[in-house]
């Protein structure tokens, strides 16, 4: 597994995780119908302006085929005192990936150094 600082190019892959693991994490909690719309088009957007964003930070993992599934989202508020403090905005994995100690994998890329 590899982690590394999400790239504009990222964003589509993000996407297609963030998008998928809604649709596995929330079945059965939020209707179907909601689930079904959700786009891959429109999260790759988003995605593409998270990244640009400065404050914020965006870290993948990738598996062995180099194929993202999974992704963490920090950003940093403008009344935080701490000026290098972050907030934790996402964190999602695929299904098929979690429990594998993969999450706090990402996290340890957060941590200051």
């Amino acid at each position: 597994m590899n982690v590394r600082s999400a790239t504009l190019e990222d964003a589509q892959g993000i996407a297609k995780v963030h998008v998928d693991t809604w649709r596995t994490t929330y079945e059965g909690i939020i209707p179907s119908e909601f689930l079904a719309k959700l786009s891959y088009e429109q999260r790759t957007m988003l995605w593409q302006q998270n990244i640009a964003k400065q404050d914020n930070t965006v870290f993948i993992i990738e598996n062995d085929k180099q194929q993202i599934i999974g992704f963490g989202d920090t950003c940093r508020r403008a009344n935080n005192i701490d000026l290098k403090a972050t907030d934790l905005t996402s964190l999602y994995l695929l299904q098929s990936y979690q429990g594998k100690g993969l999450g706090r994998l990402l996290l340890k890329h957060y941590s200051p150094a």
